[in-house]
């Protein structure tokens, strides 16, 4: 008796916890979403997200074909979930997108419209093996004037209509967020945007975005407690960015064991720096065939940045391998006020071979290895470099030196220095420099010096 009494109730554990696991599980389909290329699903999947928080959360599913949507918005304690059969794909109308917490970004475009968003939400994430594509394409001038034809847009409307170009997934004062093996690609804009959320986790995704302009990977803007792992991105700007456009900072982030290549910059933190950069990881990372920067640390509207740990990092065929970048600019952002100059100290690099991209390709005339510079009234604190090893291409045989200028408050990108006078390492205006096996090999032959300091306290250590 005892026996057939604890059979049964295992027999309805087992029955209740599938009949959970099945309440849990959210189809679109049942709620009217058809992955056949042509339906807009916006509002069929919205249905399913919001029946499933309202149920306390579980699983949204999209499977078996290409769902065209607008703008979705995650709601508490929901994981959509692309199945591996399944493309969710950004609407090629700009009045489908929603702008959630709108801002304007460093380049005066107003930003703020996505495909997957969420606002003041937490335990929420997107995991499975599909794809989500932005249709970014679908934003380029000439799309977007034959969309104006199509929809007959007044106008008075016609010059703003698709200027807000949809980034891929936005979450904005979020918390508990994971992003899991799904592909991203061709985003409008930013891929990910994470604004003043908290306690995220990125792992085994794919990004290619290289449909349109500002096509960043992850921007990590005003968070904390990030971590990235296991993930190839791809982009034509900058792949992982560290930013602030607001004065909150960024912090507690770990980045391990990815393979990165940009068109810009592969790991950034900047240029949009307002708020502090500080207890930040970069290791076990892989960066290849990037014109704009392999590692680029730039405070220039006010950030401190500091308690910065970068090691293990192997870089083949990268212009300027390591740029650091002290200035001026103070942009504001949101309205806020204006900062005073920041800092940039307790900087850690070591372990870091790299092979710089070749003068044919390089935004400069002849390439370097490693720039560092803070401005003659600001100076960069403590850098720390160790066992380094950096291949150099050499220079033009018609190489012409001009003067590095300071540029202040203008934009930093180290393109806009021009060719630097040194082949291996330029620094200048720091307080404290420490280098231990900092080694520089030439490819081919270089006219220029090897390492220059300007207004630099450095030393050499064991």
């Amino acid at each position: 008796m005892k026996l057939r009494t604890l059979l049964f109730y295992s027999f309805l554990f087992v029955l209740l916890l599938n009949c959970a696991e099945k309440n849990n599980a959210y189809d679109v389909r049942d709620f009217g979403a058809k992955g056949d290329s042509l339906t807009i699903n916006t509002r069929f999947i919205q249905k399913a997200i919001d029946a499933c928080s309202k149920q306390g959360g579980g699983k949204v599913s999209i499977s078996n074909g290409t769902y065209i949507s607008g703008t979705i918005l995650l709601k508490n304690n929901v994981t959509l979930h692309i199945a591996e059969n399944a493309k969710l794909v950004g609407s090629s109308n700009p009045l489908d997108y929603k702008n959630i917490d709108k801002f304007i970004d460093a380049t005066g475009q107003e930003r703020g419209n996505c495909l997957i968003g969420g606002v003041d939400v937490s335990n929420i994430g997107i995991s499975g093996k599909g794809v989500i594509d932005g249709n970014g394409k679908a934003f380029l001038f000439e799309n977007i004037k034959q969309k104006i034809e199509e929809l007959n847009i007044d106008i008075s409307q016609r010059e703003k209509f698709g200027r807000n170009r949809p980034f891929l997934i936005r979450f904005v004062r979020s918390d508990t967020i994971t992003i899991e093996d799904v592909s991203l690609r061709q985003s409008a804009a930013w891929t990910c945007h994470f604004y003043q959320s908290k306690t995220i986790k990125v792992n085994n995704i794919n990004i290619y975005s290289h449909a349109h302009q500002n096509n960043d990977g992850i921007d990590l803007d005003s968070s904390s407690d990030v971590l990235i792992t296991n993930s190839h991105i791809d982009t034509g700007d900058d792949a992982i960015c560290i930013k602030a456009t607001s004065n909150k900072p960024t912090y507690n982030v770990n980045v391990e064991n990815c393979k990165l290549k940009s068109d810009w910059g592969a790991i950034k933190f900047g240029t949009e720096s307002m708020g502090d950069f500080y207890n930040i990881s970069i290791k076990d990372c892989e960066i290849y065939n990037t014109k704009g920067g392999g590692i680029k640390l730039l405070s220039v509207d006010g950030a401190n940045i500091y308690n910065i740990a970068i090691e293990n990092i192997r870089m083949d065929n990268v212009d300027m391998p390591l740029f650091i970048r002290l200035g001026e600019r103070l942009r504001t952002y949101r309205g806020a006020n204006k900062n005073k100059v920041g800092s940039i100290r307790d900087i850690r690099i070591k372990n870091v071979s790299a092979i710089a991209q070749g003068f044919e390709n390089s935004r400069v005339s002849s390439p370097s290895g490693i720039f560092i510079t803070g401005t003659p009234n600001h100076k960069i604190g403590s850098v720390s470099l160790r066992n380094i090893d950096i291949k150099i291409p050499g220079s033009r045989d018609d190489l012409v030196l001009q003067k590095v200028e300071e540029q202040e408050t203008m934009y930093p990108e180290y393109s806009f220095f021009k060719t630097l006078p040194a082949y291996g390492l330029y620094a200048r205006h720091m307080d404290s420099l420490e280098l231990s096996n900092v080694n520089f090999k030439l490819i081919n032959k270089d006219q220029r010096k090897e390492v220059i300091f300007e207004d630099v306290y450095y030393k050499n250590v064991k």
